[in-house]
């Protein structure tokens, strides 16, 4: 059975950011993860809150068993209901075509690249969500 994790950021954090290379989200990140037999297979982690918009990360273990209506209700019900945000941004790394086509399949809209904003110089693809084209929060849970 799988189960939704609220209220440990820190352990959520942790897991997306050893999957997508990042360190740090910054003060404020929240993580809602997803177990399975008291193991996380999916998190999603929310920084850069300005009260207008935030950012999305994802990292999730291969494969599609973990993308439940339910758990991609709950993570965009957050930022667009709880938070009330008008738009989720996500960089992509332009060598990324996975993560691409997983955002895009979401709903999000490429915006634009930001040159050389990668560590290690790879361009980043800017994609946006806007509350009122979010699809997830009219699916029944």
């Amino acid at each position: 059975m799988k189960t939704v994790v609220y209220g440990q950021d820190e352990r959520v954090l942790q897991w997306v950011g050893e999957r997508i290379d990042e360190e740090d989200f910054g003060p404020g990140s929240v993580g809602i993860g997803l177990e399975e037999n008291n193991e996380l297979i999916a998190g999603v982690a929310f920084n850069m809150y300005t009260k207008a918009s935030i950012c999305m990360h994802v990292a999730a273990m291969p494969g599609r068993r973990w993308m439940t209506r339910d758990y991609l209700w709950r993570c965009f019900a957050y930022p667009f209901l709880q938070l009330n945000c008008n738009r989720i941004t996500g960089l992509v790394r332009v060598d990324n075509l996975d993560a691409q086509r997983f955002d895009e399949h979401l709903g999000f809209e490429k915006e634009g690249v930001l040159r050389k904003a990668h560590t290690d110089g790879t361009d980043m693809i800017i994609y946006g969500m806007l509350k009122e084209d979010c699809r997830w929060l009219g699916v029944k849970k």
